[in-house]
């Protein structure tokens, strides 16, 4: 049982990176699968507002908080969380766990080329890693039930333990929810962007950039069009919504009111 706290309403487990990969590596070495939602602020905005995403949201096994406007959060409500999980981070320790467990990846997604670059990079850091397949889906794929179902396939036939889905949210998330329960035994794990970094075409903010927290500037600079209205038009907003309320639930816990919802 792993522990977990709310955010606005939200649930996220109180993991470290590292207790992730092991937990992960182990279960998919021992055959059973799974799904890992990694929620920004972005993802936890849609969570609270969009019902379908929401009922996919809590069909997933792990959610690990990438994002440190989460972790402020949590911290304000007096609920903390141990440390931000980003999938981007999280691919290096699972390259580690997979390798040193025998369990081999396969990787869909990215620009074409990038899984495959990816995937040598991969390799290079660790050279008993297995991956069992790249690939690059071609653009409106997801709409075709004959291409997602001939990829499962594929994937299934690998024999990879760990898929890990670099589509974006809510695209990558949507084709985990129609391919899972074909493939039970296998982990799935959105993460978005992370190829791209990994493979080195886009270069990921500076460290103290990561821990302030404003990562996001670094990355509207390099997309501002495809980014503005995610960061500035619903991103802003909703994170000033976040921070009070974890105030004022912080506020309340303190004053003896209220206790802060933590389950097992």
């Amino acid at each position: 049982m792993i522990e977990t706290i709310e955010l606005l309403g939200v649930p996220i487990h109180s993991l470290t990176l590292d207790d992730a990969a092991v937990q992960i590596v182990q279960a998919a070495k021992a055959g059973a699968g799974g799904w890992v939602v990694t929620p920004n602020l972005d993802i936890l905005r849609r969570a609270t507002h969009d019902p379908a995403f929401r009922r996919m949201y809590d069909a997933t096994t792990l959610r690990l908080a990438d994002g440190m406007p989460l972790i402020w959060a949590s911290r304000l409500r007096g609920t903390p969380l141990p440390e931000r999980a980003a999938g981007s981070d999280l691919i290096y320790r699972l390259a580690v766990r997979a390798a040193d467990a025998g369990v081999s990846l396969y990787l869909i997604g990215g620009n074409p080329g990038t899984a495959d670059k990816t995937s040598a990079r991969l390799r290079e850091l660790h050279p008993a890693l297995v991956i069992a397949g790249t690939e690059c889906p071609p653009p409106g794929f997801e709409r075709e039930d004959a291409l997602v179902q001939s990829m499962a396939q594929r994937v299934g036939e690998s024999g990879a333990g760990i898929v890990l889905v670099a589509l974006g949210c809510p695209k990558q998330e949507m084709l985990i929810e129609r391919v899972r329960h074909r493939l039970p035994h296998v982990w799935f794990i959105g993460v978005g962007i992370t190829f791209s970094f990994v493979a080195g075409e886009v270069h990921r903010a500076p460290v103290w950039m990561q821990r302030t927290g404003i990562e996001w500037v670094h990355r509207l600079v390099q997309e501002p069009r495809r980014l503005a209205r995610r960061y500035l038009v619903n991103g802003l907003p909703f994170a000033v919504r976040l921070l009070v309320t974890s105030t004022f639930q912080g506020l309340a816990r303190k004053s003896g009111k209220t206790q802060p919802r933590r389950v097992r």
